[in-house]
């Protein structure tokens, strides 16, 4: 198998997995007007501007993160805060930019 240096991040992937594991978060990092106009089902929000409101939000630190935005580069900038913080899973599954499931609207 090749090595890829940029390896793209599959987010239809990650909302499969993220799907599959018991009591895991899936947080989407983009603005809250981006939010508002789109987002996976049953993500909750911080914008990663705010990421250090998830020490409120997400108190359980083992708990595992799927954290999504829109093209994968907010995201990684986000799993690396949250790991600074202390979280221990956290995964950045890339962007809703390549999301072909349902998104509901609003908050």
């Amino acid at each position: 198998m090749p090595f890829h240096l940029f390896s793209r991040t599959d987010i239809n992937k990650g909302i499969a997995e993220w799907k599959q594991t018991e009591n895991a978060i899936l947080l989407d990092v983009r603005t809250r007007e981006e939010y508002k106009d789109g987002h996976v089902p049953q993500s909750i929000h911080i914008d990663v501007n705010e990421i250090d409101k998830a020490r409120d939000i997400i108190q359980d630190k083992n708990v595992q993160l799927f954290v999504y935005c829109y093209s994968g580069a907010r995201s990684a900038r986000a799993v690396s805060a949250l790991q600074g913080m202390g979280y221990h899973y956290v995964k950045n599954i890339g962007g809703i930019s390549a999301y072909r499931g349902r998104t509901v609207k609003g908050v």
